[in-house]
């Protein structure tokens, strides 16, 4: 008898609060049972440097913000055969879109003039800050997005739900899917 291989899951944090990646730990035992199916190969909990290839999932928490949020997402839709978007940030943009209503020049000014401190600037300060995009983006406005799992954060029985169809091959079906995202 041939053991079945493991899938390549990898977890991605673009911009947001890591709030579903907390939801993810609260699978509690049920990690154990994630283990058993997957490799970790990729995420927070990982200490990879670059985004492997031959990923079976890839589960997407938070919004497209900035240009370094912008190059992970091409090269994880590209390496991904299956790319899920993890919450609210990531499905619609939520929170960390609040800023698309207001000027990128405006939100510097008030983040980095008023007290406590000045606006990094010079070649230290690219490296510091990446670049913001203009206005932050939901994960399906930049690439094809497999499945959602909304929520702010996502319940942890909703993820199993999502996470464990996957694992067997299957569509994600939740209540929310029924949306037209976009």
């Amino acid at each position: 008898m041939t053991a079945q291989r493991k899938l390549r899951l990898a977890t991605i944090w673009l911009g947001g609060c890591a709030g579903c990646h907390m939801s993810l730990l609260d699978l509690d035992e049920r990690l154990l049972e994630l283990c058993a199916a997957v490799d970790l190969v990729y995420g927070p909990l990982v200490d990879a440097k670059e985004y492997p290839a031959g990923v079976d999932i890839a589960l997407v928490e938070g919004a497209v913000a900035n240009v370094d949020n912008l190059e992970l997402l091409f090269k994880v839709r590209e390496r991904s055969r299956v790319l899920v978007s993890l919450g609210d940030c990531a499905v619609t943009g939520n929170v960390t879109a609040l800023r698309n209503s207001g000027k990128l020049r405006e939100l510097f000014g008030t983040v980095y003039h008023e007290p406590p401190g000045e606006a990094p600037v010079g070649p230290a300060a690219i490296k510091q800050v990446p670049a913001l995009l203009p206005k932050v983006l939901p994960v399906h406005h930049v690439v094809d997005v497999d499945a959602f799992i909304p929520g702010c954060p996502p319940d942890p029985e909703r993820i199993w739900t999502a996470v464990a169809a996957l694992l067997r091959g299957q569509p994600v079906a939740l209540a929310e899917q029924q949306r037209t995202f976009g």
